[in-house]
């Protein structure tokens, strides 16, 4: 079951990107072990462990990490497990007795992949932050928002998750990689404003050529252009187009109608104004299952802006299984596909309970009466 099937990580709980990465991880079949809290603190919202998503495929071993004998249980995961996630504020694992130093000398194979928002060094290393924080540091938010207008927050898929979570999976597996050749682990040190800035490459190569305006809303791919845009239907929804290809302009052009030879060139931008008042009108004259039937399917590059309770029914999407149910709850299957290891969710996600911990403990190593002892005396939550 997926191509990570053999590896194992030992994720020491947080919220956010962390435990996406652990997500990630699992559902390519990595068997990770989540350490918890004896009393784990999160966001403050209350959440069910059912609804918790990002806690699934993997089974929950509370541990007070206050006394010794919880440190040396969790340093012994570490010396069978190939990598170890962590996302506090640097230096507060090492405080605890499992910092790199301490897993590196149990485990010289370990890949110690930390997540923060700032980077282990800095002059910010140590301030708290949040997505929208470090995004606006690497220069991604300023881009977020239409003329005119403050820029906006795009979730936290920018920053906790695309900037966070997918560059931690990714260095974790580059360390496995090279530690399986060299015999040697490393710290993979992975930041929210790091991975946000390299998520912007393509637009900073755009900006030094001078296409790349820095004013919100003027820009190709910002929706400054009327060929890269979202537009409201009649029914009071939304569709999205995409088509910056001359060969796709002019198909959806010839779909809507119109002739490229009686409407300015595509690219000029003098015109892009009266031309996006010109597609406003053209696309509020239809509902948004019209324009379904006119555009879906064809290369004028549209779709239908889908709501989280409809993109689940779109049968593209039901085709493809890009969406499953598990224990009663719609989610995101895992991606992306393999076509000899398919990934899968091992469990949904569960409440810690003493069956699953013993199990998950016995399965890594630690004998039985060392597991009751450690219950016995708390240490085991």
């Amino acid at each position: 079951m997926g191509p990570l099937q053999q590896v194992r990580v030992v994720e020491l709980a947080g919220i956010g990107p962390g435990p996406m990465c652990a997500m990630l991880l699992s559902d390519m079949g990595a068997e990770v072990i989540r350490i918890t809290r004896l009393s784990p603190s999160g966001l403050g919202v209350p959440m069910p462990p059912r609804f918790d998503l990002l806690n699934r495929g993997r089974i929950q071993v509370p541990v007070d990490l206050g006394r010794p004998e919880g440190v040396d249980l969790v340093l012994s995961l570490v010396e069978k497990a190939d990598a170890l996630i962590e996302g506090f504020r640097p230096g507060v694992t090492e405080r605890m007795g499992l910092g790199p130093d301490e897993c590196l000398r149990r485990n010289p194979r370990i890949v110690y992949g930390r997540m923060t928002g700032w980077g282990q060094e800095g002059p910010l290393a140590q301030a708290a932050g949040h997505d929208s924080n470090y995004i606006a540091l690497s220069g991604a938010l300023h881009c977020f928002g239409r003329e005119g207008q403050i820029p906006v927050p795009p979730l936290n898929l920018v920053g906790d998750f695309g900037g966070g979570a997918l560059y931690l999976a990714f260095g974790i597996v580059c360390g496995i990689l090279n530690a399986r050749l060299s015999g040697q682990g490393q710290v993979v040190d992975a930041a929210m404003v790091d991975g946000s800035a390299s998520l912007m490459t393509m637009f900073y190569g755009l900006r030094a050529m001078g296409i790349w305006s820095q004013t919100r809303g003027e820009n190709l791919l910002d929706t400054g252009a009327h060929f890269y845009e979202v537009y409201e239907t009649s029914d009071g929804k939304f569709v999205a187009v995409g088509a910056l290809e001359p060969k796709f302009y002019n198909e959806r052009l010839q779909r809507l109608g119109l002739s490229a030879q009686e409407l300015p060139n595509q690219f000029d931008r003098n015109h892009w104004p009266e031309m996006k008042e010109r597609l406003k009108a053209i696309f509020k004259s239809k509902t948004r299952e019209q324009w379904c039937q006119i555009l879906e399917g064809t290369d004028a590059c549209f779709s239908p802006v889908l709501s989280m309770e409809e993109a689940p029914l779109h049968p593209h999407n039901a085709a493809r299984g890009v969406f499953l149910e598990l224990d009663g709850i719609l989610q995101p299957a895992p991606a992306p596909r393999f076509s000899r290891t398919p990934p899968e969710v091992q469990r949904p996600p569960t409440p810690p309970s003493p069956e699953l911990t013993r199990k998950a403990l016995l399965g890594w190593g630690v004998e039985e009466d060392r597991i009751e002892s450690l219950r016995r005396s708390g240490v085991l939550g």
